[in-house]
C-alpha cells in the first residue's frame, strides 16, 4: 500500500509522503529537558500534556502507524529580504500571508484517509497539523522526511519553507528509514538569529525566540530584545533565510497561501492604522487573528519604535496614545521614547 499511499498524497498536493513508527527514540527526553530548562516560555500547554506528546499511541488509542506529510508554502513572490531591510515596512512570516494552513491539510489529510479507506475499507484515522500535542519534526524526520536542523526544524535539500501533517493510523507500516542529517559544521541559523535564541545547535530557549515574543507571549515583551525585533510584528523567519539549503527551495503553487492584503509589501504606518473591525474582517481565514487586535498593535509599536525617526513614525504612534490598554500604552511609550532618543 505504501507506494499507493505516496501517490494518492501527491495527487492531493503533498510535496512528499512517509511512514514513521509510533516509538520516537530520544525525542521524550530532549522534550523533558526542555521544558525542564524552561525554554517553552509561558506556553503552558506544552508542560501539560507532558510526555503525551511523544507517545503517539497515548494521544490516540490504537495508533500502530503513522502517515506524515510535507506541504510547501513559500509564496511565489516572498521578497523576504527586500522587507527585512526596509524599516518601514512590517515583516510577516511567509508561513502566515495567506490563509490559515491548519484546515487546509486537515481536509487533504482527511481526503487521503477516505482515499486509503476506498481500497482497503474503513480504519482508524485521525488527522493532525500543529493542531495537538504532536511532536512533528521527531516524526517527520523519522518518516523519511527530512532531518532535524539545528534551528529544530525539519530539514531537506530543498530546503525548509513547508508545514507538516501527521494521519494517526491503527495499520501496523513499515516505517521509512531516518535520513541522515546533513547540516555539516555549517552554523548559519545560530549566528543569525537577531535574539541569539538558538542557544546551542538543536535547541531553541522560546523565551528569546521572535515568533515566541510576537506571537504567544500575551504580555510585555522584553525591554532588552524590543530593539532586535526590527520591523518583524509576527514571527520570524531569519534562520530559514540564513540555511544554505534553502537556496534550493521550491516556490508553492497553493493560491491559498499566496499573500493577501499587500501583507508582503505593507508598511508599519498603514497597517498600524487598522481598526478592529478591520483587523478581523482582513484577518478572516488567517493564522494571524488569533493572536488579536491588541498584541498585533503592541507588535507594530515596538517596530514603530525601531524604524529610522521620522515625523511620520511619531504621528503613527500618536494616534494610540489614550488606547485603553495599559499594555499597549506602555509599548507606545518606549516607541515614542526611541524615536525621541535617537533624533539627530
Amino acid at each position: 500500500m505504501k507506494p499507493l499511499i505516496r501517490q494518492w498524497g501527491e495527487q492531493l498536493g503533498f510535496s512528499a509522503v512517509g511512514f514513521a513508527p509510533v516509538e520516537l527514540g530520544i525525542a521524550e527526553a530532549e522534550l523533558m529537558d526542555s521544558l525542564a530548562r524552561g525554554f517553552h516560555g509561558e506556553m503552558d500547554y506544552m508542560a501539560r500534556h507532558g510526555t503525551t506528546r511523544a507517545r503517539p499511541a497515548e494521544l490516540v488509542p490504537g495508533t500502530a502507524g503513522i502517515i506524515s506529510v510535507r506541504l510547501d508554502y513559500l509564496p511565489q513572490a516572498a521578497a523576504s529580504r527586500e522587507n527585512l531591510a526596509d524599516p518601514t515596512r512590517a515583516y510577516i512570516s511567509r508561513y502566515a500571508l495567506g490563509r490559515d494552513y491548519h484546515k487546509l491539510m486537515r481536509t487533504r489529510l482527511q481526503k487521503l484517509a477516505e482515499r486509503i479507506a476506498s481500497e482497503i475499507g474503513p480504519f482508524q484515522a485521525r488527522p493532525f497539523s500543529d493542531s495537538a500535542p504532536v511532536l512533528e519534526v521527531a516524526l517527520a524526520s523519522r518518516a523519511s522526511l527530512g532531518w532535524r536542523g539545528k534551528h529544530t526544524l525539519l530539514l531537506t535539500r530543498q530546503g525548509s519553507w513547508f508545514f507538516l501533517g501527521e494521519l494517526f493510523t491503527d495499520l501496523a507500516f513499515l516505517p521509512d528509514a531516518p535520513d541522515e542529517p546533513h547540516c555539516g559544521t555549517c552554523q548559519a541559523c545560530l549566528d543569525l538569529c537577531p535574539t541569539g535564541a538558538i542557544v546551542a545547535p538543536y535547541q531553541v530557549d522560546a523565551r528569546r525566540c521572535i515568533s515566541y515574543l510576537t506571537i504567544e507571549l500575551a504580555g510585555a515583551i522584553p525591554l532588552e530584545l524590543r530593539p532586535l525585533l526590527g520591523n518583524r510584528i509576527y514571527g520570524c523567519d531569519d534562520c530559514q533565510l540564513a540555511c544554505p539549503w534553502n537556496r534550493f527551495a521550491r516556490s508553492s503553487a497553493e493560491a491559498d497561501f499566496q499573500p493577501r492584503h499587500g501583507l508582503d509589501t505593507a508598511s508599519l504606518s498603514d497597517l498600524f492604522a487598522w481598526s478592529e473591525a478591520q483587523f478581523l474582517a482582513r484577518f478572516e481565514g488567517s493564522a494571524i487573528r488569533r493572536i488579536g487586535h491588541e498584541r498585533w498593535l503592541r507588535n507594530i509599536a515596538v517596530a514603530l519604535g525601531n524604524a529610522p525617526p521620522s515625523p511620520a513614525a511619531v504621528a503613527a504612534l500618536e494616534t494610540r496614545r489614550d488606547h485603553p490598554s495599559a499594555l499597549l500604552r506602555e509599548h507606545l511609550q518606549w516607541a515614542l521614547s526611541r524615536q525621541a532618543d535617537r533624533r539627530p
